[in-house]
Parts: C-alpha cells; structure tokens; sequence
C-alpha cells in the first residue's frame, strides 16, 4: 500500500494526467502529419469511427468543438483527402451526412498498427478490476472534461 496521504495521490494523478494529455496531444499530432493530415481532421476521422452512423456536419461541428462554418472546411478537407462521403440525408434533403470511406481505411488503419500495439502492451500489466478503475476514471474525466468545455464556451 502507499505511504502517500490522498492528497498527495490526488496531486500525483493529476500531474500524470496532465503529462499524459500533452503527451497523447503530441502523438495525435505526429500521427496526423505522418497521414498528411491536420490533427483536427484526425481527431474528427477518429470520432467518426466511434460513432454508430453516418453524421451531419452540423453533428461533427459538436464532435469537434469547431463552428459549423469550421466543420464545413474539415468535412471538405476530409472529403478531399479521400477520407469521408457525404450523402444527402433521407429524411431532410436540405441535409448532408457524412460517412468515413473505406478508400483510405487501410493505410490508416496501418498507421495504427503499432501505436496501437504500444498501447496495448501498456495496459498488460493491469489486473481486469485495475482495468475497470482505469476505465471508471477515463469516463469521469472525460464527462467532466465536455462539462467544463461547455461552461468555459458559455461565459
């Protein structure tokens, strides 16, 4: 068991967060160059892949944190890069939505290959109730995390 008191174990999370978070920033963004892309356009690909169906851009704008106007460039980039279709919407013509290609799915899912490896390797270590902390932790800060995105965009 540690010797540290909670605040010291609440202190030493928080500082590894923060270097985790630039850390995994840097990496986006190296892997985005190696794809030829702008991390936004591979956080946006990156949501896509996570999301059950087709978007619009008006949807991929809240994904993304972007301006529907912003949204609108990155769709066009991604569509220009061969990365993602737009479709018209059956249920609201005035509506474009927008899928992930498979044209260039392989050469990013190879991209992947052995980042995603790494981090893999990373999480061996862990016995599966360290694993259900580490998750139950990765919610929570991310549901604070969109929550203080919110109140820092109304102000």
């Amino acid at each position: 068991m540690s010797k540290r008191n909670r605040a010291e174990l609440v202190e030493a999370v928080t500082v590894t967060a923060r270097r985790h978070h630039a850390a995994y920033t840097l990496f986006k963004q190296a892997m985005a160059e190696r794809l030829g892309l702008h991390s936004t356009d591979l956080q946006c690909v990156s949501l896509l892949a996570l999301e059950p169906g087709p978007r619009t851009t008006g949807e991929i704008a809240e994904l993304t944190g972007l301006t529907s106007g912003s949204a609108t460039r990155l769709v066009d980039r991604l569509e220009k890069a061969g990365l993602v279709e737009r479709h018209p919407d059956p249920r609201d013509r005035r509506k474009m939505l927008v899928t992930l290609t498979r044209g260039r799915a392989p050469e990013v899912e190879a991209a992947w290959d052995t980042p995603g490896r790494a981090f893999g390797q990373a999480l061996e270590d862990f016995t599966d109730d360290e694993l259900t902390v580490i998750e139950r932790y990765l919610r929570r800060t991310t549901d604070v995390g969109t929550e203080q995105t919110a109140r820092l965009r109304t102000r």
